[in-house]
């Protein structure tokens, strides 16, 4: 695939195949552009619903996981990492879709064009199941939290908003 082709749940769906991943691609009847629409298409709280948040860690890319409608808190990701705030960036769009291969809003939390390190708030694995980006701005991924640590080798690290 050329690196400017945009991916989408057929990719995903090959990557789980071929990892023998167990999860399980959903396609929904409406598009669920927020955390609030895919809870509500699901019928699932907002809790169970994770979001990948792609971030530069003093230029390096980490996948972030994190669940609920918080924002990711750039002083905990500076923290972890014993950088100044200002070396923590949210990813542009089309930095997304070049590392990823999905477009903001349809990233999955695995099967990246570009392996990434992976974070993980533990917020996130107070559910048995969740949802996740499926590839598709209609299409979500169900997959178990502890396979999701163990697929992705994600760190569990704080990374919500308190507020």
């Amino acid at each position: 695939m050329s690196p400017s082709t945009i991916w989408t749940p057929d990719d995903l769906q090959a990557y789980l195949t071929e990892h023998n991943v167990a999860a399980e691609i959903v396609i929904l009847a409406e598009e669920t552009p927020t955390v609030p629409a895919a809870a509500a298409a699901l019928g699932v709280s907002v809790d169970q619903i994770a979001k990948t948040v792609i971030f530069f860690v003093d230029e390096r890319p980490y996948a972030v996981i994190a669940n609920w409608v918080r924002r990711v808190d750039s002083r905990k990701l500076a923290e972890r990492f014993a950088v100044n705030r200002k070396k923590i960036k949210l990813a542009d769009g089309e930095s997304v879709t070049k590392l990823t291969g999905y477009t903001p809003g349809t990233v999955p939390p695995l099967g990246h064009r570009q392996p990434l390190p992976v974070l993980i708030d533990p917020a996130v694995l107070t559910n048995e199941v969740v949802y996740a980006g499926g590839g598709g701005i209609a299409a979500l991924l169900r997959v178990r939290s502890d396979d999701l640590v163990r697929v992705t080798n994600a760190e569990i690290l704080d990374v919500l908003s308190d507020v």
